[in-house]
């Protein structure tokens, strides 16, 4: 059986360039213990998503990198135990995980919920937020996202997440909207 603990990172250096070779890129990658079974579960999209490049990954372009990751991944020191986990390679689905600020920067104007690791922000403080995402800047030794929240601009330091995504909005337009950035309340120590 294979080890509970692998290294991710080095996971992630092994299957990025495969990923960008067929011209994709990796938008997150877990590795999980589902029904008894160690899955390997790579989330792949075209660069920049798929409005950027006018459709997202497809069915055909999953099962292509699944099959040259597979040849590369079984002969890699990366995944102890390679003949008994499943490797998935799937689209990130319309409620695309957040991660990076790259991530953020391209979802601005875009509703999005995140969680943080710790409560933020005054007494009793918060975790989850849903709102508009309207600026994602660089501060001194982080990057900060201002969502809007509806009554106020939280900003969240992206260090702070634990967990973030779009949320789906079916039948809406695509363009960014312009958000204000009225009441904005910076959370999280510094």
């Amino acid at each position: 059986m294979p080890s509970t603990h692998i290294d991710i990172e080095q996971v992630s250096q092994i299957v990025t360039p495969v990923i960008e070779g067929a011209g994709y890129e990796l938008i997150d990658l877990e590795w999980k213990r589902e029904l008894g079974a160690w899955i390997l579960r790579l989330y792949i999209d075209k660069p920049g998503g798929p409005h950027a490049a006018g459709q997202g990954i497809t069915l055909d372009g999953c099962a292509e990198v699944s099959q040259e990751l597979s040849t590369v991944l079984d002969v890699s020191e990366a995944m102890p135990g390679a003949d008994r986990y499943s490797l998935e390679v799937s689209s990130p689905g319309i409620d695309r995980p957040l991660r990076r600020a790259t991530d953020f920067q391209r979802a601005v104007g875009k509703k999005i919920k995140l969680r943080t690791r710790r409560p933020l922000g005054e007494a009793p403080g918060r975790r989850n937020f849903a709102g508009v995402l309207t600026d994602v800047r660089r501060a001194s030794d982080d990057t900060i996202l201002s969502i809007d929240v509806g009554d106020r601009v939280c900003e969240v330091p992206l260090a702070e997440l634990e967990k973030a995504n779009l949320i789906a909005e079916l039948g809406v337009g695509l363009g960014n909207k312009n958000h204000g950035r009225n009441g904005s309340q910076r959370l999280g120590s510094r």
